[in-house]
């Protein structure tokens, strides 16, 4: 049985996984995106949006392998709302999403499996965050899951002593407002402590493991 673990998750200084107002045009919230500028230069993400070059970070590359399948939230596949922000709407990513296994969706609007290129199956759930997780270890199998978000979804998972491993890449940003990853959470109490800490230019990448 493989871990469950997120991986590539940018927190600003003051503690935001995301900026204020997601939106269509604002994915990640307003100045959301300025958590993960140290990823978009790299080979990994490049790769990721079908592009050639980047750079090389083992944390990136890290980010998305090793996963036998995915856990999300309803807005990391679309914008809020309960028309998955049209009828042809097969999320952010287009037809060949990066994830190339089976994608779980946590939300309260159902919606039939989506079939893409490349391996990612979208599995929408309703019956909440154990019956997902359920889910993506019986098709994870040996490999590990990972939970991509939002912010939300993470807390949750968190709280219910779910996660393993947790990769966070502090960006050198103050957002001032958005959604808070760690308010109200003991984390020394859920068992975690820091087992690495890594500095780079574009941000310092911290690895909690319980």
């Amino acid at each position: 049985m493989g871990k469950v673990r997120v991986a590539g998750f940018g927190v600003s200084i003051d503690g935001f996984g995301a900026g204020p107002d997601q939106s269509l045009e604002h994915p990640l919230g307003k100045r959301g995106h300025e958590l993960m500028k140290w990823f978009f230069p790299t080979r990994a993400f490049r790769s990721m949006t079908g592009q050639d070059g980047g750079t090389e970070d083992r944390f990136a590359g890290a980010s998305m392998t090793g996963f036998g399948a995915f856990i999300l939230g309803r807005n990391m596949f679309g914008p809020a709302g309960d028309d998955w922000g049209g009828p042809d709407w097969k999320g952010w990513w287009g037809d060949n999403p990066p994830y190339h296994a089976p994608t779980f969706i946590l939300t309260h609007h159902p919606r039939a499996p989506i079939v893409m290129e490349g391996g990612t199956t979208f599995h929408f759930v309703t019956g909440g965050i154990e019956a997902a997780l359920a889910q993506a270890k019986a098709a994870a199998g040996d490999l590990d899951v990972k939970i991509g978000g939002g912010v939300s979804t993470v807390r949750q998972y968190l709280l219910a002593g779910a996660i393993d491993e947790l990769h966070l890449a502090l960006s050198p940003v103050v957002l001032g407002r958005g959604e808070p990853l760690f308010a109200g959470i003991d984390l020394p109490g859920l068992g975690y402590r820091v087992t690495e800490a890594v500095p780079t230019e574009l941000a310092t990448h911290l690895v909690l493991t319980r």
